[in-house]
């Protein structure tokens, strides 16, 4: 008879009130392993990180002037991939800069730029007024703009009703605080509009001389160097609540999340887990009075402060519960304060009275607990339960060896495809970016991880730019033409040596466009040929046996050529194939840049569309293979987030070889999949259409 859960939690509860010293280690040690493979081993850790830093290192370089900056803030910036986390995106107008003095604006040219002044002097810790000095050539600034003292102040309430409001209605956005709240997919995003200082605040200058063991002094000399954020919201005390700005330290706690060593940064990841399964859960958005950031504050100060002489594998739990009990204690005094400006106490306005009260008892009663509470955390629960069921074996905490070698590469890959450039594209912008990557790619500071993320946006962006520059110069001078095409094949055959085997479907689909058939069936059986290895990685699907005995040991660049596929980007903005221009611009019009189709799914496409000019039986053929490979792998193979293109495609290739009756079930099924490309308009038209040619079809 199998005891039930309760039970079992119980007699482990009285275990573990009388464990030694050294089981406490070892379920530390467990609890490590367990982390590892929850949150991250270091050098999964380090390449999330590198891939993040090299793409934003290149978007900023190719913008201009006039545009925005970006910066991917919060725990995705910082390493994490936890499930259900949104990612942060800090966006500011590169031609804005804040000054804390006016002797600072020596440093700029004042017709180039447009500065703002800090103006703290009526404001609490941690806030601000920015007071315009020179005019703004953006609208929605001018609009926020508010006169208070014979000065003209930016007001952050007005800053949001007027920038928000410009990228909120057309993507479906929901106000977050001082940001916008939107889903891509399963993902949530939040977007905060900011200003940037390249100064580093005075009152948080009492921070550096704190900063005797921990972080480096070349990591604080960084972090001064790099100056600080604001935005749009002010403190709910204040006097000036609707102007005031918070000063955001994004950029230096990301670097100082990137300080940690691997066992700190598991028990800030430990402290996330906590607070999502034990401490908020089950509570309304608004009773969840702790966040991640208090999280992120309290490892911040106790690693400061040295309280913890060795962060180590066997000592993960002791580092775990004092911070633990400093949050305990904040609660209790009803006092958080901000890592860099202790004189802001982020709970002033949040967590007092009742409420406060409510939460210590809570916590109080965890702490109470000791050990035991953490059962209730399904993360890693079975971790301390393997320990004290099997006290006598061994635990390896070396995390190199926790995950296998082809487990590595998949997360390595699909961070390349994650990470791929998909902002606004122009040819000269595409040639900017291509400089960049020329004089980056030598650079002996880039580290691996960051090569092979340069290689995979090199490919991209010679992509892009062969299709572009085949648009652009398609004239009546054939010459011209001429020079065109042959540059354009020569990038997109260059992007294939860079690329994965998939990316060998952009010459396909060059082939198709200027009618060379033949040339792109020789590319389709080519490609067909390398997507039957068995050793092939596509997602989630690998077989690491075979594919450790083909590539193993190989350079990452070698295995993202010879035994990588991935889902085909195809940029809106651009026409790839004509039969796709309605879903394309459709999804334009809904604000979705790109189309995500399966591989196969386009490759079988590709394989009807040419067949139809030079063999109708091998068209049919291609055509039943297609509707095979959408029928039968609809959540195997097929991700949810490309099954109503992949119906669609499938209706429109039946559509063009005179089966309405499968075509019309095809558009059907695409509508009913989850809307990720937002085309309902286009397969509403196909089938529209296709009623209109056949009136007998219902």
């Amino acid at each position: 008879i199998y005891k039930s859960e309760t039970l079992i939690i119980q007699e482990i509860n009285s275990t573990l009130i009388i464990l030694s010293e050294t089981a406490i280690q070892r379920i530390s040690e467990s609890v490590f392993v367990g982390l590892c493979l929850k949150v991250g081993t270091s050098q999964q850790v380090a390449m999330r990180r590198d891939m993040v830093d090299i793409r934003e290192m290149v978007r900023n370089q190719v913008i201009t002037s006039d545009e925005l900056r970006e910066m991917l803030s919060g725990s995705y910036g910082e390493g994490f991939r936890l499930e259900g986390s949104d990612i942060d995106y800090m966006y500011w107008p590169n031609n804005h800069r804040v000054i804390w003095e006016l002797s600072q604006s020596q440093y700029y040219n004042t017709h180039r730029l447009t500065l703002i002044l800090c103006d703290c002097s009526d404001s609490p810790p941690g806030f601000t007024l920015l007071h315009l000095l020179t005019p703004s050539v953006y609208r929605y600034i001018q609009r926020a703009g508010v006169r208070m003292n014979n000065r003209y102040y930016i007001s952050s309430s007005k800053f949001r009703q007027t920038s928000l409001s410009a990228v909120q209605q057309p993507y479906n956005l929901t106000p977050h605080g001082p940001c916008v709240s939107g889903t891509f997919g399963t993902l949530e995003y939040d977007y905060a509009p900011c200003f940037v200082s390249d100064f580093w605040p005075p009152s948080a200058f009492s921070w550096t001389h704190r900063c005797h063991s921990w972080p480096q002094p070349h990591v604080v000399d960084d972090i001064v160097n790099n100056g600080c954020h604001f935005v749009a919201i002010g403190h709910k005390l204040g006097k000036h609540e609707d102007h005031e700005w918070r000063i955001s330290f994004s950029r230096a706690e990301q670097k100082l999340v990137y300080a940690m060593n691997h066992c700190q940064f598991l028990t800030y990841g430990l402290l996330k887990l906590i607070l999502t399964e034990i401490i908020n859960n089950g509570l309304s958005d608004d009773d969840k009075l702790l966040c991640s950031y208090h999280m992120k504050t309290a490892v911040f100060w106790v690693i400061q402060q040295n309280t913890i002489p060795h962060w180590c594998p066997q000592n993960l739990l002791g580092g775990f519960w004092v911070c633990f009990k400093l949050i305990l204690k904040w609660v209790y005094q009803g006092i958080c304060p901000n890592f860099f400006i202790p004189g802001n106490n982020m709970f002033l306005s949040k967590i007092y009275g009742v409420k406060q009260h409510q939460l210590f008892i809570r916590l109080s009663e965890l702490y109470g607990k000791g050990l035991s509470f953490l059962l209730h955390s399904p993360s890693i629960r079975s971790y301390i339960i393997y320990v004290l069921y099997n006290p006598r074996n061994s635990i390896c905490t070396d995390d190199h060896t926790l995950i296998s070698e082809a487990e590595f590469d998949k997360n390595i890959f699909e961070e390349t495809f994650l990470n791929r450039l998909k902002q606004k594209l122009d040819i000269q912008r595409c040639i900017r970016c291509l400089h960049t990557i020329e004089q980056m790619i030598g650079s002996p500071l880039l580290t691996q991880y960051q090569v092979i993320m340069l290689q995979n946006i090199t490919a991209t962006f010679l992509q892009t730019t062969a299709f572009m520059l085949h648009t652009e110069t398609y004239t009546h001078d054939n010459k011209l033409s001429y020079r065109a095409d042959k540059m354009s094949c020569y990038m997109l055959k260059l992007a294939a040596k860079f690329g994965c085997i998939t990316d060998m479907l952009y010459i396909a689909m060059y082939y198709y466009k200027t009618l060379r058939y033949m040339e792109a069936l020789y590319i389709i059986e080519m490609i067909k040929v390398k997507l039957a290895q068995l050793y092939v990685m596509y997602c989630y699907n690998v077989d690491t046996e075979m594919y450790t005995e083909a590539v193993g040991e190989q350079s990452w660049s070698t295995k993202m050529t010879q035994a990588v596929v991935g889902d085909i980007t195809l940029i809106n903005k651009i026409h790839f194939i004509s039969e796709l221009i309605p879903e394309q611009q459709c999804a334009l019009q809904n604000h979705r840049f790109f189309l995500l189709v399966h591989p196969v799914v386009l490759l079988y496409m590709l394989e009807i569309l040419c067949y139809r000019h030079v063999d109708t039986m091998r068209a049919q053929t291609a055509l039943d293979d297609l509707q095979s490979f959408v029928h039968c792998y609809q959540g195997q193979l097929i991700c949810y987030l490309t099954r109503d293109i992949s119906w669609q495609i499938l209706g429109i290739c039946q559509q063009v070889t005179g089966n309405l009756q499968a075509a019309l079930y095809s558009y059907q099924q695409s509508l009913r999949e989850v809307p990720y490309h937002n085309i309902q308009t286009a397969t509403e038209m196909r089938i529209q259409r296709v009623c209109q040619w056949n009136p007998l079809i219902n």
